[in-house]
């Protein structure tokens, strides 16, 4: 026989039993889903009414980075397209802010705008905390990247 003594290593949970039991409760869900959604549509509201900002559209936009995150992991994976034309409105609408230097909104952006927060107002209804805060991470990590290709290619240039 082996003269040594097997110690099995003791794993530490990733979270913790509170956390685990608040990331898929329902009663937790909810505050963070509608204040995720309030964020979005306030926004929208800005826009619409000629107040929006550097602000609002970068928050728009890191939701529909959320939104395309969970349909990519299938909540919403038919309605893809719709929310990849929204983020090319928000596209249009910086494009328009940095030519003519205010932030106006076009009847068929705003449509679209709409469509996507409704998607994403189902997506956040169905998901769990977790999958919320893994298409959250998800999405971080991207801009992150492209970030890093953009200092890259600044660099180089």
């Amino acid at each position: 026989m082996s003269s040594k003594s097997r110690v099995r290593k003791f794993n530490q949970p990733a979270m913790s039993p509170l956390l685990r039991s608040l990331t898929y409760s329902r009663t937790a869900h909810e505050p963070v889903t509608s204040a995720m959604l309030l964020q979005c549509y306030a926004a929208l509201d800005a826009f619409r009414r000629g107040h929006g900002s550097r602000n609002l559209h970068t928050t728009l936009s890191r939701h529909l980075l959320v939104s395309q995150e969970l349909a990519r992991v299938g909540l919403g994976d038919a309605l893809l397209a719709d929310i990849e034309s929204a983020h090319a409105a928000l596209v249009l609408i910086d494009a328009r802010e940095r030519r003519d230097g205010a932030w106006s909104l076009e009847e068929s952006e705003y449509a679209r705008l709409c469509t996507a927060l409704a998607i994403l107002d189902e997506q956040l209804a169905a998901a769990s905390l977790s999958e919320i805060a893994a298409a959250e991470a998800k999405m971080i990590e991207g801009l992150m990247r492209s970030a890093q290709a953009h200092a890259v290619i600044e660099t180089v240039a």
